[in-house]
């Protein structure tokens, strides 16, 4: 048997019945301060922790590792921040290694208590406590997702950091997402301040959705941390698919995969034509006031309160009540880009509408334009896969989430428009004549 703390205070118990005996301390050379700093020694070679005690301005980026050098590793136990959780790791290499799963967090002590067996079998036992760096610059990421709220079936993960990103990879395999129902996805980077998690297809009606990001520590771009974590959890509710169709004037509303109301419409004239794309609502107001056409004055002119509105571009297209438009809807393009619906079917669908149901417009001469609007469905899913700096593919369920090579996954089997949006579907209808 090896219990280093167990024989260092067998010594002291030693020493001090000597003492007391007046005698001489007994041969053999088993107790003081020399075998104590000794068995730690030993301790420390033979279950080696990394960062080492006493370490100052370490890296969190790194972890923790523990290692055997002859024996096993049994347990690690890691103390960190009062209000942090428990560090969690995973044992690899045999039972030879653990380390921890997250990063650590900027400018916190830990210590590590890590039990083992030497190469006999016998137990022993290793402590550090280290510190870890303070950074001269730190980034905060925000979510737009609020905490409890319902969301679309196109609704993506949105991120934004307060610093531009350079380790991209890094920060993408930071992030956990936990899905009441089986979902795949990926990350997807517009730009180096903004990352986005779309499913492969829409998500699954009714799904409970938490999104937790280990950020503290992330070393997102040369010598600039992550100074907290992030978490929140929202819900996906029913999924309400509206596709619009410029040619037909009609527009058709799905519920959980029921075409359930198809209206007349009227979209966008040929000067102003509504884009193509599969989009997705972005707000609602009731009533929201447009204002375009030119100059106050000009022909084209126009400054309307206009009555139960979705919106579904960032440039000002919408779905919309348009009593002054009936006698065109089902026969006539007469808008100024919107979708205008009779009155009693804009206040059904307003009343639909949340944040992130898809709305695709088809048949323009118009072709949408990346980032008016939610457009994360523009891009077909092996775009999207090139947006991610893994490259990898993430599945998530009621256990987490993993990266996987896309290569591995189940075959796609979701159809346009119920279960994801077409290829191409941005493209405007004249410049696929032919």
């Amino acid at each position: 048997m090896r219990p280093y703390a167990a024989i260092a205070a067998a010594a002291a118990i030693g020493l001090f019945v000597a003492g007391c005996a007046g005698g001489s301390t007994p041969s053999g050379g088993q107790g003081g301060p020399q075998a104590s700093a000794s068995a730690s020694a030993l301790a420390a070679s033979e279950l080696k922790i990394t960062p080492s005690n006493g370490s100052h301005g370490v890296n969190p980026a790194n972890g923790i590792t523990v290692t055997a050098t002859q024996g096993k590793v049994l347990k690690v136990t890691v103390r960190g921040p009062g209000s942090s959780g428990p560090v969690s790791g995973s044992l690899s290499d045999g039972g030879k290694v653990w380390h921890s799963l997250w990063t650590l967090g900027v400018s916190q002590s830990y210590t590590v208590i890590a039990t083992g067996t030497d190469a006999s079998g016998q137990p022993i036992e290793n402590l550090s406590t280290f510190r870890t760096l303070t950074p001269a610059q730190t980034f905060s990421t925000e979510i737009y997702e609020g905490a409890g709220q319902t969301y679309g079936v196109g609704m993506p993960i949105m991120l934004i950091f307060s610093q531009p990103i350079t380790d991209r990879a890094a920060v993408e395999r930071s992030l956990q997402l936990t899905t009441s129902k089986p979902v795949i996805g990926a990350w997807y980077w517009d730009g180096d301040e903004h990352l986005d998690f779309r499913p492969r297809d829409y998500w699954p009606a009714n799904t409970t959705v938490s999104f937790d990001g280990h950020l503290n520590g992330i070393e997102g771009a040369k010598g600039v941390y992550g100074a907290a974590d992030l978490t929140q959890s929202f819900n996906i509710g029913n999924s309400v698919i509206a596709v619009a169709s410029t040619t037909t004037h009609f527009t058709q509303i799905y519920i959980n995969g029921v075409k359930t109301y198809n209206w007349p419409i009227s979209t966008g004239r040929d000067t102003l034509p509504t884009p193509d794309g599969s989009y997705l609502s972005v707000e609602k107001a009731n009533p929201v006031r447009m204002i375009g056409g030119g100059a106050p004055g000009s022909a084209g002119y126009y400054n309307e309160l206009v009555n139960y509105a979705v919106r579904f571009t960032f440039s000002g297209d919408y779905y919309h009540s348009a009593p002054w438009s009936v006698v065109d809807q089902g026969s006539t393009n007469v808008s100024h880009g919107c979708v205008n619906l009779p009155p009693e079917d804009a206040v059904i669908y307003y009343n639909l509408a949340i944040p992130g149901d898809p709305i695709t417009v088809t048949a323009s001469t118009a072709a949408g334009k990346w980032d008016d609007g939610w457009t994360e469905w523009f891009l077909t899913w092996s775009q999207y896969l090139k947006g991610s700096a893994t490259g990898e593919a993430v599945q998530a369920g009621p256990s987490g989430s993993t990266f996987v090579n896309p290569a591995t996954l189940p075959a796609d089997t979701a159809t346009a428009p119920l279960g994801t949006s077409a290829a191409g579907n941005y493209n405007a209808y004249s410049a696929n004549l032919g």
